[in-house]
């Protein structure tokens, strides 16, 4: 058995990069709207997406750790082959069809992204040997973030590639020339045999044996109760992910505008893409900065660390220099990767087996909802100030936004301290 779980570790590997690095990402408001829907459905459709995630999290981190990791894999799966194939049949300026289908496709997608998370670092985690499973995680998760910015970087140049028909149509003889319709649905035919890959890698994988595995549904409604009070009461657990989320959400919320920053600061809108990929070569690096850290640092040190970095570099997004703003850009991006690889490390030593699943669940959902808060506040920030000259109320934005970020990580930086330290004693 032992044999046939040392196969999961590259298995979980490969499908985390097909799942995670889809073709379409670089195209994915256009694709949408160039199907014929408007800017206000494109904003519903997100927000349906956003919903099915936020109500699935922790139930579908429950089942995987009753039911099966692997059975929520396979279904994560079939659920992005039915995301895929929506978007591949829904007709341009199709009207009620058209929505009707990728409402069906952001559902699907949500409900995919949901059994997926937790469920596949969880069934990797459990698949490795039991002497020395910490640091043999730590290379684990190390080698699949770097693998991931690798597939990162090529999906955005080929999904942008494939959308545009010039750049496809140069490549093919005159009598095999693409229309634009055609075009751009490949990025789509493409994520759509990625998760034919994802299917056939996730029927391959074996199941760990983990303790709450084999339970009820009813009981699986226990162990989400439990695993809350369980996260609650642990100190470790409670400090990374409230400490996590002030630092996620801020830094993922400015990752949603980028492209407007890049604008402000004079970057052509050619070079977009290729910064998507600048963003996945340098996260090729992060992991043996972030291990090397985590090794030597201890977790308050690495959380203190990664504070005043954001900090610094949401202080020098704020004069939006001419080219220059794209270095603290980049600076946060590669942040989020070592907070990620910080987060899941600490998350995996503190759980136990029968909860591990459920417990990134947990951590899921409050990401998600304090990105949302988040998000509401900034939008709400960028409404109370006039947009004149161009970029003045991002920029004021940018800039109020620094005395709550300082105010509240600093709170939650002297909480976790003491916190911790208690934690420590006999």
């Amino acid at each position: 058995m032992q044999q046939n779980l040392s196969l999961n570790a590259n298995r979980f590997v490969i499908f985390s990069v097909f799942f995670t690095a889809r073709a379409y990402y670089p195209v994915l408001a256009v694709l949408f709207i160039d199907l014929g829907l408007t800017l206000d459905q494109f904003v519903l459709l997100n927000l349906i997406w956003a919903l099915t995630i936020f109500l699935f999290e922790v139930p579908s981190g429950a089942l995987a750790d009753t039911i099966g990791r692997r059975t929520l894999l396979i279904a994560a799966s079939v659920l992005m082959i039915v995301e895929m194939l929506c978007l591949l049949m829904a007709p341009r300026d199709g009207g009620t069809l058209l929505f009707v289908l990728c409402v069906i496709n952001r559902i699907c997608s949500g409900l995919s992204e949901a059994c997926a998370s937790g469920a596949d670092e969880a069934l990797a985690y459990d698949s490795l040997p039991p002497e020395n499973r910490a640091s043999a995680w730590d290379k684990l998760l190390a080698s699949a973030m770097r693998w991931r910015s690798l597939g990162f970087v090529v999906a955005m140049i080929i999904g942008g590639l494939l959308y545009d028909p010039d750049s496809v149509n140069v490549l093919l003889p005159e009598s095999l020339h693409v229309s634009e319709n055609i075009a751009q649905r490949l990025p789509v035919l493409l994520v759509l045999l990625q998760a034919v890959a994802c299917l056939l890698i996730t029927l391959r994988m074996v199941e760990p044996v983990h303790s709450a595995s084999g339970s009820t549904l009813t009981q699986a409604f226990r162990l989400t109760l439990d695993t809350v009070r369980w996260v609650i009461t642990h100190p470790v657990a409670l400090v990374v992910i409230l400490v996590g989320v002030a630092l996620d959400s801020i830094v993922r919320n400015f990752a949603t505008i980028t492209s407007s920053y890049y604008r402000l600061i004079e970057l052509p809108e050619w070079t977009f893409g290729l910064l998507g990929a600048a963003v996945g070569v340098l996260g090729w690096f992060v992991p043996t900065m972030a291990n090397y850290l985590n090794t030597r640092f201890s977790l308050m040190t690495n959380l203190v660390i990664i504070s005043a970095a954001t900090l610094l570099g949401l202080v020098l997004l704020v004069p939006m220099w001419p080219v220059y703003g794209l270095i603290p850009t980049l600076f946060l991006m590669m942040l989020m990767g070592y907070l990620g690889f910080t987060l899941s490390r600490t998350l995996h030593n503190a759980a136990d087996s029968s909860r591990r699943a459920t417990v990134l669940s947990v951590k899921g959902l409050v990401f998600n909802l304090g990105y949302g808060l988040f998000s509401l506040g900034f939008s709400v920030l960028l409404a109370s100030f006039p947009d004149t000259p161009e970029g003045a109320s991002l920029r004021n934005a940018l800039l109020w936004q620094l005395p709550f970020f300082a105010v509240v990580i600093s709170a939650l930086l002297a909480w976790a301290f003491f916190t911790l330290r208690a934690s420590t004693k006999p």
